[in-house]
């Protein structure tokens, strides 16, 4: 008799146990889902932005070769000493001017004082444009074999860099804004200055690099010694345009300021037509005299 009391007992209290552990572990699924569900209403986490490779609103990769429809005789031959028109040089300019001497900066090592960035896309040559990494775009020259990167984003230069010739390139896609949205504003004057297309739905296909170059090592603007300094800058607008018969050229529009050396900005327009491949690539080193 009292083993079976004490027995029903005993199995009693186990299958309470067993319950009683099985509703919590029960309970606490439904609570720790719960926790981990989105509350109502809400949404999922928007996905990371695109990488300005991704975002580019056009592509400049490949090999380029200029095209000299400006400035021939300045850019295809070294013009002679004193020759310093169609640049707004100030007096401080020319004093440094007259004084140049190949030769000297053959001895000092300065060969690549006109390949600096304020000059170097008017060298005539071909370009090689790649990207480096999704947020640093890669152009190189193969006059000069120079390499200039456009940083993309919150990028900063170390602050205990010394200047070099391609200085520190800051870069963002500019894409136009639809006239009639966001409020009304449309594109901005520059945007419809370049040729670009505010009224296309679709603006994703449209779009210019800008680049602004500073940090940059004192050089020259031209071969024969019209200098730039320190304190200069240059703000570039890069532009693609796609002929009907699948040509496509890039116009690249430079405005190099010098509160020193330029009177006012010196803005300039360069062409490069693409070309199918490398086989035309032909890198030369920096020179004084060509």
């Amino acid at each position: 008799m009292n083993c079976q009391v004490n027995c029903q007992v005993t199995r009693d209290r186990r299958s309470f146990a067993w319950v009683s552990t099985a509703l919590w572990l029960g309970l606490s699924g439904v609570a720790f889902g719960q926790a981990h569900q989105p509350a109502s209403g809400t949404t999922a986490p928007a996905p990371p932005p695109p990488t300005p490779q991704e975002a580019a609103p056009i592509d400049l990769t490949g090999y380029w070769v200029s095209i000299i429809t400006e400035d021939w005789r300045w850019r295809m031959v070294t013009p002679a000493k004193g020759d310093y028109a169609s640049v707004p040089i100030s007096l401080d300019a020319k004093k440094v001017a007259d004084m140049w001497d190949p030769a000297k900066d053959e001895a000092a090592g300065e060969q690549c004082k006109s390949y600096g960035a304020p000059a170097i896309m008017r060298v005539p040559g071909r370009l090689h444009i790649t990207w480096q990494d999704p947020n640093t775009l890669q152009v190189e020259t193969d006059a000069g074999r120079q390499i200039r990167l456009f940083h993309f984003g919150a990028w900063t230069p170390p602050s205990d860099a010394p200047a070099t010739w391609q200085g520190d390139s800051v870069a963002t896609w500019e894409t136009p804004r639809p006239v009639g949205g966001g409020g009304g504003v449309g594109p901005s004057q520059a945007e419809q200055g370049r040729g670009a297309a505010p009224n296309d739905k679709d603006v994703a296909k449209h779009g210019d690099l800008k680049v602004v170059t500073t940090h940059i090592r004192p050089g020259y603007l031209r071969k024969n010694g019209i200098p730039y300094g320190a304190s200069a800058a240059m703000t570039e607008y890069w532009d693609l345009n796609k002929e009907t018969n699948g040509q496509q050229w890039i116009v690249i529009t430079a405005l190099v300021n010098d509160p020193v050396y330029l009177q006012t900005e010196w803005v300039t327009a360069l062409h490069f037509k693409k070309e199918p491949d490398g086989s035309k690539w032909d890198p030369s080193p920096c020179s004084s005299r060509w």
